[in-house]
């Protein structure tokens, strides 16, 4: 799947994997270059069918440079994956420590059982909660202002207000197409990266608890109560 995201949005692959600079200098980029160059609208017009309105919205120069950092994004993190897949591999082998509680600037994380449901409805409400409701507090504060951001230039909360009104030809006219098309990938990335990440966190407890338990009462030393 991360192979997936790297592809539908550049920088979500990174995200995946926390790497929060790289993703964060991809996702501005992809923000920047697919504005310059039209690449949702051109997307657009060629789903309804009307290539040669494509064609003419995009702006070859920057499309260009868009293609480089595009593959590079979807290369860089498949590469990286496999490396951090050797490291978990290794890890696991050797039985590593795993620390159960971290106090930082940001937030007091520890590890703890989460409902993956609960991750995925707060996700599905507004993007960015679900990590937050999972403690990963950078990403959380990122993925919402970054879909606040999108909402307002994409003017979708006009567009509803005017369908529920019945006003579809206005609610038509309102939304910027352009913008509009960065929210499915953001949605379809939240509600999948929130659901899994709490599973995995649930399966990196048990792990934790399984040590702990093993170390400190399965020792040949430990005095069992008469």
């Amino acid at each position: 799947m991360l192979h997936f995201f790297s592809f539908s949005y550049p920088g979500f692959g990174h995200l995946m994997q926390h790497r929060y600079a790289s993703a964060l200098i991809l996702i501005l980029w992809e923000l920047f270059i697919n504005q310059m160059a039209n690449i949702n609208s051109g997307i657009f017009y060629s789903l309804i069918g009307e290539f040669s309105q494509a064609i003419e919205v995009l702006d070859k120069r920057w499309v260009m440079v868009y293609l480089g950092i595009y593959m590079f994004g979807i290369w860089d993190s498949i590469r990286t994956t496999v490396d951090l897949n050797k490291q978990y591999i290794l890890a696991d082998r050797e039985d590593a420590p795993i620390v159960p509680i971290t106090l930082g600037n940001w937030d007091i994380n520890y590890l703890d059982k989460r409902k993956p449901i609960v991750a995925l409805l707060w996700s599905a409400l507004i993007p960015g909660l679900g990590y937050l409701y999972l403690h990963r507090v950078i990403t959380g504060f990122f993925i919402f202002g970054y879909t606040v951001a999108i909402l307002y230039f994409s003017h979708i909360p006009e567009a509803i207000n005017l369908t529920m009104w019945g006003k579809f030809e206005e609610s038509k006219e309102v939304l910027d197409i352009q913008w509009t098309l960065y929210l499915p990938s953001i949605y379809i990335f939240v509600l999948y990266d929130s659901y899994v990440s709490a599973i995995e966190f649930n399966k990196l407890f048990e792990k934790e608890m399984s040590k702990y338990l093993r170390t400190n009462y399965q020792s040949p030393s430990f005095p069992f109560p008469m």
